[in-house]
């Protein structure tokens, strides 16, 4: 018989745990509960965003399934950020650091605690990688569940409507009353951003990964299907316990591949690349960009999703979300059905009865009107990218693009000048020491992507970065440039003037000058001094690894 005790019996059990006992009887444990097994329920609510301004609600529904499957659910919280409300600002170099500490505590809170299963429900895009980084360390049965999108706001609009109003402000196409009509409507209440940005990628991945009970990714944040959703996710993790079911049985290689070849069809966020090698390493799955290549030559891009599509998430939930689109994907030989998942069944077996969708749908394309034939996460190399970077071509701006590098330091400078007008077309943006280790923190560039959009530059200007880009980020642009121009990189040593090539048909990034001349510059250049000596970013720039693999911060240790 499985031991569904193993962790939590540590604590709790036998005369010398009387004081354990004592302090946990305070927070409502009865003689009964110490004989059960416990069921953490990491909830990563807080009021500085909506994305998670409901999640303490899901959490203790989490917990009533788990109670009433015979655990002790306990629920602690973890932290957030809100990348919408920091992102063009020095605040958002926390972003994707927010990520490892999200990892972290979960890590130091179960494993101190000794709980025996774990819940984790994230709804934002930083904390749901976060908290599938701590359940894969801890390795013990584990269910997470996505918070849930948010419904659209007024006149189909959202988060990155305001992002490009700002830029179309600057245009003089838009009143500064219109633009405060926007601000004010946009956001009607809780949940994750509304289009296949990185939220809704990785809420996908992640249930193609097999993490997520079916249906998880694609439910309104404020639904009755959302709060069922929370109570099986919480007696899930008692069958799991049953049966021995850990992460490390779920995520596995092709495993991963299932989460690619969905993130691919659904047009997702270039983060999913960062984020799923970085989920991988916490289980020691060898995932590479390689695979994203490999897998990127068969999967097409089939959802006419937000931003380089039309429609939001709540359009899709309402024509049945992604599993019809997964069952497709199955039929077709794109997907590994005999991977486990946390019902305790394989993807196959969870998706046997799943109808297809209406047939007069128009949001998720057929095989034969794909939106592109191959995936839109090309990974270019080259002179200027020599370890790889991540561009995120649907088709729509083009395939190639060649232009004069427009050089700056910072997000901050990059942002000025196209809303003063002095990018223009035939331009390369090129912002640099943006990098993990050169921000610190990778910054997404979602405020110069949305006003050159806005300043009517999409199809005019490409932009390259060692930073990277939020899901709603479109146009022609490049990041996860490595080795970053911190380390180094050819980036590091772009001059204002220099010709560059975005060739996506042949995956490649070049820096067209003579390599003599690289060599030279490169011999030439000095690291900036760190931009911060003392605290998280400090520590975050000391040990963090590359972008092409994740951005990590215990590769090396």
């Amino acid at each position: 018989m499985t031991d569904k005790r193993k962790h939590s019996a540590q604590v709790v059990d036998g005369i010398e745990k009387a004081p354990a006992r004592a302090m946990l009887r305070a927070v409502g444990f009865s003689d009964d509960d110490f004989k059960k097994p416990q069921v953490g329920i990491a909830s990563t609510w807080s009021m500085v965003t909506p994305c998670n301004m409901h999640i303490n609600q899901l959490a203790d529904e989490a917990c009533i399934g788990a109670d009433q499957a015979g655990g002790k659910g306990v629920v602690f919280n973890t932290i957030t950020i809100s990348d919408g409300i920091s992102n063009g600002t020095e605040g958002m170099k926390y972003s994707l650091v927010s990520r490892e500490v999200i990892a972290d505590s979960i890590e130091t809170v179960a494993g101190c605690e000794g709980f025996d299963g774990l819940v984790a429900i994230g709804g934002c895009d930083k904390n749901m990688p976060g908290c599938l980084i701590g359940l894969a360390r801890l390795n013990r049965p584990s269910v997470f569940v996505y918070g849930g999108t948010i419904k659209p706001g007024a006149n189909h609009t959202d988060i990155v409507s305001v992002f490009e109003a700002v830029g179309q402000h600057a245009r003089g196409d838009l009143s500064t009353i219109a633009v405060k009509q926007i601000e004010e409507t946009a956001i009607p209440g809780p949940g994750s951003c509304g289009g296949m940005y990185t939220a809704n990628t990785m809420a996908s991945a992640i249930e193609a990964l097999g993490m997520s009970l079916p249906g998880s990714s694609a439910q309104e944040a404020v639904s009755s299907s959302k709060i069922e959703d929370c109570r099986r996710a919480g007696a899930a993790v008692l069958a799991l316990l049953e049966q021995d079911i850990k992460p490390t049985d779920i995520m596995t290689q092709k495993a991963f591949e299932n989460a690619i070849a969905v993130v691919i069809a659904l047009g997702g966020s270039t983060n999913a690349v960062l984020h799923l090698l970085a989920m991988a390493h916490a289980v020691d799955v060898p995932l590479t960009l390689d695979d994203f290549v490999r897998i990127g030559k068969k999967v097409p891009v089939l959802a006419d999703l937000r931003p380089s599509g039309h429609y939001m998430m709540s359009e899709l939930i309402a024509v049945g979300g992604i599993q019809p689109l997964m069952k497709m994907l199955l039929d077709k030989g794109l997907l590994h059905g005999d991977c486990l998942t946390v019902t305790g069944k394989t993807l196959a077996d969870n998706l046997a009865d799943v109808a297809p969708y209406p047939a007069e749908q128009e949001i998720i394309k057929g095989f034969d009107n794909a939106i592109k034939a191959t995936s839109h996460l090309v990974i270019l190399k080259g002179n200027l990218a020599p370890e790889g970077a991540v561009a995120k071509i649907t088709g729509k701006e083009g395939l190639t693009f060649t232009g004069s590098a427009r050089v700056f330091h910072s997000e901050e400078e990059a942002l000025a000048a196209i809303l003063k007008g002095k990018v223009v077309k035939g331009d390369v943006i090129v912002i640099r020491y943006e990098g993990p280790r050169g921000g610190p923190g990778m910054r997404e560039m979602l405020s110069p992507t949305s006003a050159v959009m806005g300043k009517g530059l999409g199809n005019d200007v490409a932009l390259i970065t060692d930073g990277r880009f939020s899901g709603g980020s479109h146009g022609f642009v490049v990041g996860h440039i490595t080795p970053e121009a911190m380390d180094g990189g050819p980036i590091a040593i772009i001059e204002n003037g220099d010709e560059i090539t975005i060739d996506a048909e042949n995956a490649v990034i070049s820096l067209n000058i003579p390599d003599a001349d690289i060599q030279a510059r490169l011999a030439k250049w000095q690291a900036p001094p760190p931009r911060y000596t003392r605290g998280v970013l400090a520590k975050f720039a000391k040990t963090v690894s590359s972008a092409s693999e994740g951005a990590v911060t215990d590769k090396d240790l």
